[in-house]
C-alpha cells in the first residue's frame, strides 16, 4: 500500500519533515495520499476489512457507511484543547494554555513509536477554493484511514493541494496518532507561531480531522489578526429574491441553535420565486475585497453534521445531501441496515443496534444514537449549494448574524446602531444550557461570536481585532442579532423558527440594502408593526410582539452579567466594549 514521494510532490522541505515525523513515530509504511477516486475505493475497502467502517444499505444509502467509535471518544475534548503561545496572556483566560517546549516534549515522548505496526498516511489538503489567496494548505499526517476518508469529504484533498504548495514552506504541520484512546493521554495542541497542530489519543472529528476546527478556526483566528481578516465559526448563505438579485449573508450561532438549518432553510410557501443557497454551513473566512467591501469564503468541501434532529421537517436539504457518498458515526442502525437517530422520521422501530453495536428496543432509556452522532456528506450533494461556492474571492457579505439560545431578554431580531455596537453584540453573545448539556438547565453561558472554544489567541485581543476590521472595511456589512427561541410565561416558543425564519431573514437582506425602515429601541433597531411579514403564518401578532418586546428589568441583569464576563479579561478589554456597556446600562431607569 506504499507510495513514493516524488511522483507526487518535489518540495523538499514537505518530504524531510514527512520523513521527520515518520522517523519518530516508526510506522511500518508511508502512503502518499493523492485524492483520487481509485484511491478513495481501495481505502474504503480497506477499511471495510478491517471492521473500521461497515457499509450500510446500499440500495437505501448508496455509497454509505457506517463508523462506530470508542465509547471514550466521541466528542470536542475542550479541557485536553491546549493553545501552546510563549506566554499565557498570548492564549487567555478562555483558553487552556500550555507553553510550547513543554507540549512538544509531552507530546513527543506519546509519538515516539506510537505507529509501530501502523500506516502512516500523509494527507495534503486546501482549505477553501483552490487557487485563491484565501485559502490555506495543510498537511496532516494521521495514522487513521477513517480520517483520511472523511479528509477526503471534507476538504480539497490530494494531488491538487501539493500542487498548489509547489515548492513553498508555508503549509500547516498537523501530527495526529489515535494512539490506543486512553483520555489519560489525550491532548490536542495548537502552535499558532509555528502554524502547527499535533493531536494524540482521539479519533473523533474535529480532534482529529485537522483542517477543520484545528486549522480552520484556531490557527485561523490567529492567522487572520496576523493577517488583517477574520476566520469565523460562521454559516454562508445566499438568498436570491424573485427579481434575480441574491444577497450574502454570514451567520454566528452556538451549537443547539438551528445553524446548519438556517443554511439550509427553505423559505415557506408565501415566498414564492425566493431561493436560499448554501455557500457553508459551519466556518467562514472573511476577507476585505477589492471593492471595499467584506467577502467570505467556505473553507470547507462537506459538512460534518450532528445528526440526531435532522429529519424531513427541520432539515429536509440536509436528508438530501447525506443520501449518497456519506459517512456516518455513531448513529444507529435499522433491521435492513439503514441509519437511524432521535428526532429521526416517522415511527421509532422497535428494535435497533444502537451506536455501541448492542441491541436496542423501543422503549428504553438509552438513547440509540448517540447525541453527538455525525454524518459526514460532500458539499456537492446539497441540491441547494450556490454555484459560487467554488469562487476563487469568495461572496460579498450584506449582513452579520448572530443568534444565541435565549428564552428571555433579547428579542427575535434587532440591528446594531454601528459596527462598535455589532462587535459588542456579537462579544456578549450568549446561550442557555439544556438538560441535555449539564444537568443545569438555563444557564445563561458567553459564547462571543459562537467562538470561545475556537479562538486560537487571547479573546480580549479577538474582540480588538475586530473593532480594528472597521477601519479596513469601508463599506462593511449591517451586524444583527436574532434570537428565535424566546418563550412565553407557560414556556412555549413564542416564533414558529426553521423555515419561517425566512420572514425575518427578509427583513435583515432588507434592512442591508436600505429598503425598508426601522424602529430604535434602546439597545438596538427593531422592526416596526408590520415589517415583518407574518402573511399565510397562523399566529397571534401578540405574540411577535412578545418576542420582539425589550424588557428593560431583564436587560438590566443582562448588562451587569455582561460585566463580569469582561472583567475576566484585565487591561486587554477593549475599553470601546466597556464603554457601550456602560452607555447601554445608563438608558436604564435606576
Amino acid at each position: 500500500m506504499s507510495n513514493g514521494t516524488t511522483t507526487l510532490t518535489k518540495n523538499q522541505r514537505l518530504i524531510d519533515w514527512v520523513n521527520e515525523m515518520a522517523t519518530m513515530t516508526t510506522p511500518d509504511q508511508v502512503v502518499w495520499c493523492d485524492g483520487s477516486e481509485e484511491e478513495r475505493k481501495r481505502l474504503t475497502e480497506y477499511a471495510v476489512s478491517k471492521g473500521i467502517l461497515t457499509p450500510l444499505n446500499q440500495q437505501k444509502h448508496p455509497g454509505c457507511y457506517l463508523h462506530r467509535s470508542s465509547s471514550s471518544d466521541v466528542a470536542r475534548v475542550e479541557h485536553l484543547t491546549f493553545i501552546c503561545t510563549p506566554t499565557k496572556d498570548e492564549a487567555g483566560p478562555t483558553n487552556n494554555w500550555m507553553a510550547p517546549d513543554e507540549a512538544y516534549t509531552k507530546l513527543r515522548g506519546l509519538f515516539a513509536g506510537s505507529m509501530k505496526g501502523r500506516t502512516l498516511y500523509v494527507v495534503p489538503y486546501v482549505m477553501g477554493p483552490l487557487n485563491s489567496e484565501h485559502s490555506k494548505i495543510g498537511i496532516e499526517i494521521t495514522d487513521s484511514v477513517y480520517v483520511v476518508l472523511n479528509m477526503g469529504i471534507m476538504t480539497r484533498m490530494g494531488k491538487p493541494a501539493l500542487d498548489m504548495l509547489a515548492d513553498s514552506e508555508t503549509f500547516n504541520r498537523g501530527l495526529h496518532c489515535t494512539g490506543d484512546l486512553n483520555p489519560e493521554r489525550r491532548y490536542i495542541c495548537h502552535f499558532p507561531q509555528d502554524n502547527a497542530i499535533w493531536s494524540f489519543g482521539s479519533g473523533y472529528g474535529g480532534n482529529a480531522l485537522l483542517g477543520k476546527k484545528c486549522l480552520a478556526l484556531r490557527i485561523g483566528s490567529y492567522l487572520g489578526q496576523k493577517e488583517g481578516w477574520l476566520a469565523e465559526h460562521m454559516l454562508i448563505l445566499g438568498v436570491e429574491d424573485p427579481s434575480g438579485r441574491t444577497t450574502y449573508v454570514a451567520a454566528a450561532f452556538p451549537s443547539a441553535c438551528g445553524k446548519t438549518n438556517f443554511a439550509m432553510m427553505i423559505p415557506p410557501k408565501r415566498f414564492d420565486g425566493w431561493k436560499v443557497y448554501t455557500v457553508g454551513d459551519d466556518i467562514a473566512w472573511l476577507r476585505v475585497g477589492e471593492d471595499g467591501r467584506l467577502w467570505a469564503v467556505n473553507p470547507e468541501n462537506g459538512y460534518f453534521g450532528v445528526a440526531p434532529g435532522t429529519n424531513w421537517q427541520s432539515n429536509p436539504n440536509a436528508m438530501k445531501t447525506l443520501t449518497k457518498n456519506s459517512i456516518f458515526t455513531n448513529v444507529a442502525v435499522t433491521k435492513d441496515n439503514g441509519v437511524w437517530w432521535e428526532g429521526f422520521d416517522g415511527e421509532v422501530p422497535d428494535e435497533l443496534t444502537d451506536w455501541k453495536g448492542n441491541p436496542w428496543k423501543k422503549g428504553s432509556t438509552e438513547k440509540a444514537a448517540h447525541p453527538n452522532s455525525r454524518f459526514t456528506a460532500p458539499a456537492s450533494n446539497n441540491p441547494m449549494l450556490s454555484s459560487h461556492v467554488n469562487d476563487a474571492r469568495g461572496v460579498p457579505i450584506s449582513a452579520i448574524i448572530f443568534g444565541g439560545r435565549r428564552s428571555t431578554t433579547i428579542p427575535l431580531v434587532m440591528q446594531s446602531f454601528n459596527w462598535a455596537h455589532g462587535v459588542y453584540l456579537g462579544a456578549t453573545m450568549a446561550s442557555e444550557t439544556t438538560a441535555a448539556a449539564t444537568g443545569a438547565q438555563g444557564v445563561v453561558r458567553r459564547d462571543p461570536m459562537a467562538m470561545l472554544p475556537f479562538a486560537g489567541y487571547n479573546m480580549a485581543d479577538y474582540f480588538s481585532h475586530w473593532l480594528a476590521m472597521q477601519k479596513r472595511i469601508p463599506y462593511p456589512p449591517k451586524i444583527f442579532m436574532v434570537n428565535w427561541f424566546r418563550k412565553d410565561k407557560a414556556g412555549k416558543f413564542l416564533w414558529p423558527g426553521y423555515g419561517d425564519n425566512m420572514r425575518v431573514l427578509k427583513w435583515i437582506i432588507d434592512r442591508a440594502h436600505g429598503s425598508v425602515g426601522a424602529q430604535e429601541s434602546l439597545f438596538g433597531w427593531v422592526p416596526k408593526q408590520g415589517h415583518i411579514d407574518l402573511s399565510g403564518l397562523d399566529i397571534d401578532p401578540a405574540k411577535v410582539d412578545e418576542a420582539t418586546h425589550i424588557n428593560e428589568a431583564e436587560w438590566k441583569d443582562e448588562l451587569l452579567s455582561q460585566r463580569q464576563f469582561f472583567e475576566q479579561f484585565g487591561d486587554r478589554m477593549p475599553r470601546t466594549l466597556e464603554l457601550i456597556r456602560q452607555e447601554l446600562l445608563s438608558r436604564l431607569p435606576e
